[in-house]
């Protein structure tokens, strides 16, 4: 009895992997077949499967030339066909299929929700003893709340957002309820944010953003938190599911669980690592989380009114609130029961990542986004610093506040039509009115609690007065000084120069166009930087072809000179110090 077991066992099993020329479906057969207790058999939509730079080592095509693996072209929505390639199996690992036209509601609830009661049915009827299938997280969010830590404890929305994410938490319930009837064991797995080499949505859709330039912005705070999946870790994840459904019905069967790198991280920070591998600038410019509702209207409206074929609304939606909200989940469950835990680490799949994307990668003349220490010229240039951060607009909502404050302060002092004292004058009583009128105001008015400042906020602490102290100290010391030295009359590097400073002031003072000037500057500084940041590559080179331009004009010009005036230039540039005595001495 002993040898029939183990002869049993060198037997392969027979599975089938629905969907297994989809992104994960892929993963999923190159794994079962290096495990090589497995016949595999792969369906999908396509009427002939073609091998691809995916298929790594070449081991569906040897598998496929052995007889290890064979594939079939299904239709989910035909029962018929699903019973002909599942016949005789063991196991059917139901994956994403390749054809789903996410803008056509009734093409993916046939294909998602009735394909799945076909698989059930089909199971069934075949004596298939396990089904387990791909399902994912979005099936327990809302698309408006965060979810922080979430277990399998969390129920499915009344209402979501996301119609993909509504569809799989239909098939989900149907393949779970269809547990241990007619000998079937059934199990769903939920993977978070899934990633990885030939992924064809996530990476592709935000690297078509970067080339547009629309990848720059943060939606929301840029703080919230997400779960991301390594595609290999999702291929184990099922393989751990098929066996603990042999072992462990009763904590297995008819079970969901959720399946994530244990790894999170700031969503934006996660897609900076992905842009910034590819040569792509990471995303800076923060949009507040309510404009990005308001662009979901934009989009919902454009995609019912408008009915562009082209336009994928479903996955914008998902990612835009994927993007925007915190959502984390608790792998407890699927370690306890399944026995999974990741075999690729974040970093490393990140890693692999990019590097099969290369073909999408950035021309290597803008290299300098994805350099360890991400700084650009403009930002070097104005010091690294606040000033830095808010004239490159790094928080719009900051920056915008700065520049509306000062637009407001160059109203009050130079449009208004007042002198400087009268204005600083105003704007003192103005703040003396505002600071009163606050501190008599109640501690609520109609159920808004109004926040009292602390006295500390108005103190000046001793190290401040005393770094103030000696900085007026220094600059008095330091004018006092250059004023001996102009009254000694010395030093006539030092006249010239305050000479030619007080004569500027004064050609700037007499003339009425100072307001327009300093108007120019407060628009320039908020935009020039900016924008030389984006085009920075753009900008130089025209500088520097602008200066060869220049140069050769120069070199013409002098060529068309006098010989006298050319022989004399020529000697003026070759003059050597060292050799001026013997110059003179020759002139004697």
């Amino acid at each position: 009895m002993a040898v029939d077991d183990q002869f049993t066992e060198l037997i392969p099993k027979t599975c089938v992997v629905l969907g297994g020329r989809g992104f994960l479906g892929r993963s999923l057969v190159l794994m079962l077949l290096k495990l090589g207790k497995w016949m595999v058999r792969v369906a999908d939509s396509a009427l002939a499967i073609q091998i691809d730079q995916y298929d790594r080592d070449s081991v569906l095509s040897e598998a496929l030339l052995s007889g290890r693996a064979s594939y079939f072209h299904v239709d989910l929505r035909n029962k018929r066909q699903i019973v002909q390639v599942i016949e005789g199996a063991s196991v059917v690992f139901f994956m994403d299929t390749t054809d789903l036209n996410t803008n056509d509601f009734c093409s993916c609830y046939a294909i998602i929700v009735q394909g799945a009661k076909n698989v059930i049915k089909a199971c069934q009827e075949c004596r298939v003893q396990r089904l387990i299938y791909n399902s994912s997280a979005d099936v327990v969010f809302d698309g408006s709340h965060d979810i922080y830590n979430g277990d399998e404890s969390l129920a499915y929305p009344w209402k979501m957002e996301n119609m993909l994410g509504d569809l799989k938490a239909q098939a989900e319930a149907l393949i779970l309820s269809a547990n241990d009837i007619d000998g079937l064991s059934t199990c769903a797995l939920r993977p978070s944010n899934v990633f990885g080499p030939g992924e064809t949505e996530f990476v592709p859709f935000f690297v078509k953003l970067a080339k547009s330039g629309l990848a720059k912005f943060i939606i929301g705070s840029g703080d919230n938190l997400s779960d991301f999946t390594y595609s290999e870790n999702v291929s184990h994840a099922h393989i751990c599911a098929e066996e603990a459904l042999v072992f462990q019905l009763a904590s297995v069967g008819g079970k969901a669980f959720f399946i994530t790198n244990l790894e999170p991280m700031k969503f934006w920070d996660f897609l900076s690592l992905l842009l910034g591998g590819l040569g792509y600038q990471r995303p800076f410019i923060k949009l507040p989380a309510k404009m990005g509702q308001y662009i979901l209207l934009l989009l919902k409206w454009a995609h019912k009114k408008l009915e562009l074929g082209y336009f994928n609304y479903p996955l914008i939606v998902r990612f835009i609130l994927s993007a925007s909200h915190t959502r984390t989940f608790n792998c407890a469950a699927a370690h306890k029961y399944i026995g999974y835990s990741p075999i690729v680490s974040l970093e490393e799949g990140v890693a692999l990542t990019i590097e099969s994307f290369s073909h999408l990668a950035r021309d290597s003349l803008y290299s300098r986004y994805c350099s360890s220490t991400g700084q650009s010229k403009a930002e070097k240039l104005l010091g690294n610093g606040k000033v830095a951060s808010i004239l490159l607009w790094r928080d719009e909502m900051t920056s915008f506040t700065y520049f509306l404050a000062l637009i407001m302060l160059f109203y009050w002092f130079f449009l208004s039509g007042r002198t400087f004292a009268s204005s600083t004058a105003r704007l003192l009583l103005l703040a003396t009115v505002i600071l009163y009128g606050y501190a008599i105001l109640p501690s609520n008015i109609f159920g808004f609690t109004i926040q009292r400042m602390s006295l500390s906020s108005f103190d000046i602490s001793d190290a401040v007065v005393e770094g103030s102290i000696t900085t007026t100290v220094y600059l008095w010391n330091k004018g006092f000084q250059n004023i001996r030295i102009l009254a000694q009359g010395d030093d006539w590097s030092m006249f010239f120069k305050v000479a030619v400073s007080l004569f500027l002031l004064k050609l700037i003072l007499s003339h009425s166009s100072l307001t327009t000037l300093i108007g120019i500057a407060l628009v320039f500084a908020f935009t020039a930087f900016f924008v030389y940041e984006q085009y920075e590559a753009e900008i130089d080179g025209l500088v520097e072809a602008l200066f060869k331009s220049l140069k050769g004009s120069m070199i013409i010009l002098t060529r068309n000179l006098p010989e006298s005036i050319s022989s004399l230039l020529h000697n003026d540039d070759n003059f050597q110090p060292s050799k001026a005595p013997g110059r003179v001495k020759g002139l004697r």
